[in-house]
């Protein structure tokens, strides 16, 4: 083990470790990334650097870059060059591009392909993908634009099968609402996909008008979680309101609402639901205003116990305010302590 251990340490390039070392780059984050780009020879830190410089980046940012992801220093000046501006396609100025690197490094240097880079692009515009739609891909799902060509097509292909089925006649339109409502579609598999499509149909017994909205709106945003996981959450939350006296016809209601309540796993929906139950909110009340479901138990307790002492019924009122921005909710209590202040005298 000693032996190794000396043996990996000399066969680093000392050269490149002083270069990293001046330009800030956390060499120990950096190894512990990708250890093997340190055995290297022949690296393009120095190009690297006067690249993103003459590009706006600054030098603390570079060095970020290269500590989160240090293969990008063997990117050669001609492939960064052509890959730049192949985003450049898509986003509007070169500050842009940083701050997407400063975020999220992997995005742009995590392949080295910029033939696949080019023909993504021109296909998902082809398609009728708007510039804002693909400016969404590429901040939040990079990765869409190292799939492979056939991937995204088999992706489209389906999406559009599915809107046409539905009696749908604009495909491209389809198309566009799913993906810039869920960019991370393109990097699941189609059998997840349908799968989900297939559940929700069926499970809330939609016609294809419903199945429509739900797929253009807040639908899309299932539709690449994993079909257990779906499955699963849904049964919870029908067997826990189920509990508390609600119809399937509620439950359904409920969910349709409110999709984003699937993403809520076992243990959170149930100790949410307990805690407002506990604090003397109906079930009637909360599946009318599913949204508080957003709020954190922590932030539910204290926003109840503070209202109470202000002087609000949550019997008689309504509860949309657990869920406010906490300046909108701010404000909303400092009046009504003012006007329980006024009541009582003081």
């Amino acid at each position: 083990m000693k032996c190794g251990n000396t043996d990996s340490e000399s066969s680093e390039n000392e050269e490149l470790l002083n270069n990293l070392l001046k330009m800030g780059v956390d060499v120990d984050m950096a190894k512990k990334r990708q250890p093997g780009v340190f055995n290297r020879m022949g690296t393009k830190e120095q190009d690297l650097k006067m690249f993103l410089l003459s590009k706006g980046a600054s030098k603390e940012v570079i060095a970020s870059i290269i500590s989160r992801y240090p293969r990008a220093i063997t990117r050669t000046p001609e492939s960064l060059s052509e890959r730049w501006d192949l985003w450049r396609r898509i986003m509007t100025s070169d500050l842009e591009i940083i701050n997407i690197l400063e975020r999220s490094p992997e995005s742009f240097f995590r392949s080295r392909n910029n033939l696949n880079l080019e023909n993504n692009i021109k296909f998902l515009y082809s398609v009728g993908l708007t510039h804002k739609c693909l400016c969404r891909l590429l901040t939040s799902a990079p990765r869409t634009f190292s799939n492979s060509l056939d991937l995204n097509k088999q992706m489209i292909e389906l999406l559009q099968e599915v809107c046409l089925s539905l009696g749908h006649n604009e495909p491209r339109d389809f198309v566009g609402k799913i993906i810039f409502k869920n960019p991370f579609i393109l990097i699941q598999s189609t059998k997840r996909v349908k799968t989900n499509i297939e559940f929700l149909q069926s499970t809330f017994n939609l016609n294809n008008e419903q199945l429509l909205i739900l797929l253009c709106g807040p639908g899309a945003k299932i539709l690449d979680l994993s079909n257990d996981y779906v499955s699963r959450n849904y049964t919870n939350i029908k067997e826990k309101l189920f509990s508390l006296g609600c119809t399937e016809e509620e439950v359904h209601r409920f969910i349709l609402s409110y999709p984003d309540v699937v993403f809520l796993g076992e243990k959170k929906f149930n100790d949410k639901i307990d805690c407002l139950i506990e604090e003397k909110i109906s079930v009637s009340q909360i599946i009318e205003n599913p949204r508080i479901l957003d709020s954190s138990i922590s932030t539910l307790k204290s926003r109840i116990k503070e209202l109470v002492n202000a002087g609000y019924n949550f019997s008689t009122s309504n509860i949309t305010l657990l869920s406010w921005s906490q300046k909108r909710y701010k404000a909303k209590l400092k009046k009504l302590n003012t006007e329980q202040n006024i009541v009582l005298g003081n």
